[in-house]
């Protein structure tokens, strides 16, 4: 197998502080992987064998609830690290991570993040600092379906979107990735049926344009309002 070059990761804020030849050692214990569109990279309540760093592509992780309900947690864009189930203490996945388009990972073996951790501090410490803000994340959106009506969560969500993944286009900012309707739905705890009437009604507005699994934000100071609660 080709040796992996250490510009693939060279830069990521995961890794940085760490010398040329530290991460050289880190690669060299790494495998590049390739996850077909809609196949899993891991699954929840799987034993956490390896974690991973997302290199190309985009991948939904996916919390499924006791009663079956399928909850989209976040979704990861390239650069950052998933299946850190070490890192939170377990030795299982709490979620299910699925590649969204064709994706490329680096996978390590699970009980290299300890001596990882161990042996290059500066990439445990950012570690945990990605747990913290994740962390930080599921707390917000936890409160936003305890607290907010459902259009300030689905516009909540559209804005989180375009700021992690948007790129600017003749038509606002479009979600870099295929997102359906009812990926939104499960993002926001609301229904397939609901999305669709309340994208309806921002497109009559002029605040969104959706296709075929694409969503563009046309006016991202206004959906900020109706996220706030306010009107324009």
């Amino acid at each position: 197998m080709s040796r992996l070059d250490r510009s693939l990761i060279a830069g990521l804020p995961v890794f940085e502080g760490l010398s040329a030849d530290d991460l050289d050692r880190m690669l060299a214990a790494a495998r590049s992987v390739r996850v077909a569109k809609e196949e899993a990279v891991f699954e929840q309540d799987a034993a956490a064998e390896a974690f991973f760093l997302l290199l190309d592509g985009r991948v939904r992780v996916v919390k499924t609830t006791p009663d079956g309900q399928q909850v989209i947690v976040r979704y990861i864009v390239p650069g950052e690290l998933m299946g850190i189930a070490q890192a939170l203490g377990r030795d299982t996945y709490p979620a299910s991570a699925i590649a969204v388009v064709d994706c490329v990972v680096l996978a390590w073996p699970g009980r290299l993040w300890a001596e990882f951790a161990a042996a290059y501090p500066t990439f445990g410490t950012n570690t945990y600092k990605i747990v913290g803000t994740r962390l930080a994340d599921v707390q917000t959106q936890v409160v936003e379906m305890a607290t907010e009506q459902v259009e300030q969560r689905v516009a909540h969500a559209l804005l989180r979107l375009a700021r992690q993944s948007g790129r600017k286009t003749a038509d606002g900012i479009l979600i870099d990735f295929p997102i359906s309707r009812q990926d939104i739905a499960e993002m926001t705890g609301t229904t397939l049926h609901t999305v669709s009437r309340l994208l309806t009604a921002w497109e009559e507005k002029g605040l969104v344009k959706s296709g075929r699994q694409q969503v563009s934000v046309v006016e991202p100071h206004r959906l900020l309002l109706l996220a706030e609660g306010r009107r324009d």
